[in-house]
């Protein structure tokens, strides 16, 4: 790996300095909190934005925020090859990922596109094979129990009626999956830029796609739509992103992807109290399923996995 770790007194303001430990655990609690708010967010801006634009523009704006910021305060600028970087992390996490999320959305409930994103920690655990991994019995046990709850969960019927937003979405998944395992192999940029890079890229790829593919904003948006995308812009990108790029870079996989263990539920229980959603009963027997399978996967259950080996 390339790129050097985020440490405390990089983002931490002048004169302040923070434990790792202490910047770890808020990063863990943004991943844990916010996203699990994003996809009923997604949901209110997709009313007055099309998935692939409205991604664009959060990402665009974001991205855009954060790397003038960035420049004001002296940082370097990503070389050229940590811009391809960036960019091969951007189209697979941001407009792979993210703009097949919201394209998902139009298909199907917040909360059931929540539910299977959370089986990514197990693509994650399958896609790391290439990589060199070699699972322990408990890791291929919590895939078999999540992939069994993957399949209960598409027993759901807004599934049956739109299983095109199963496509969607495992795409998503696969790509967020891959471009993750890539992040600590490749040269990108330092610190917060490489989170400025990656989604100044992921968003002008999107936006471009957006706009040849036919997409345009008709109307005007909704108080809701855009307090959602502001939501978006600010929270769920600058916010949860540079927590989790920092995670991946700090911590193991398996932590980093912890989130997979919180944002279902809450998801869940959100767009069915403030989005009206309605959920059927395979989706509550599905999702314990998939929770306990990541379990195995993160050693929660198997402990077993984590005794050191010879």
């Amino acid at each position: 790996m390339t790129s050097t770790p985020v440490t405390a007194p990089e983002i931490a303001p002048a004169g302040v300095v923070i434990s790792r430990r202490s910047l770890i655990i808020a990063a863990l609690l943004t991943v844990y909190i916010i996203w699990s708010t994003t996809y009923l967010a997604i949901r209110f801006a997709l009313e007055s934005f099309p998935p692939y634009l409205m991604m664009g523009v959060r990402f665009l704006i974001a991205g855009g925020l954060l790397f003038g910021f960035l420049i004001l305060r002296g940082a370097k600028l990503p070389t050229r090859k940590q811009w391809l970087s960036a960019g091969i992390v951007g189209f697979l996490l941001l407009v792979m990922g993210m703009g097949n999320t919201a394209q998902a959305e139009t298909m199907i409930s917040s909360g059931l596109a929540a539910s299977l994103i959370a089986a990514a920690p197990l693509i994650t655990l399958v896609l790391s094979l290439g990589f060199g991994n070699r699972p322990k019995r408990g890791e291929w046990i919590g895939v078999g129990i999540g992939l069994m709850g993957v399949m209960a969960l598409t027993l759901e019927g807004n599934l049956q009626a739109n299983p095109l937003g199963l496509v969607y979405i495992f795409v998503a998944i696969t790509c967020w999956s891959f471009g993750s395992l890539l992040i600590k192999r490749l040269d990108m940029p330092n610190g917060a830029m490489g989170n400025a890079a990656e989604m100044l890229i992921g968003g002008v790829i999107l936006c471009v796609w957006a706009l040849s593919s036919g997409e345009r904003i008709t109307g005007t948006p909704t108080s809701s739509a855009l307090f959602a995308l502001v939501y978006l812009i600010t929270f769920g990108s600058l916010a949860t992103m540079t927590a989790y790029m920092f995670l991946l870079k700090n911590v193991s996989p398996a932590l980093a992807t912890s989130y997979a263990l919180v944002n279902p539920g809450l998801a869940l229980v959100l767009g069915v109290i403030l989005g009206g959603e309605i959920i059927t009963g395979s989706a509550f027997i599905a999702l314990p399923l998939i929770v306990v399978g990541i379990a195995f996967v993160f050693g929660f259950i198997d402990r077993k996995k984590q005794q050191p080996t010879a």
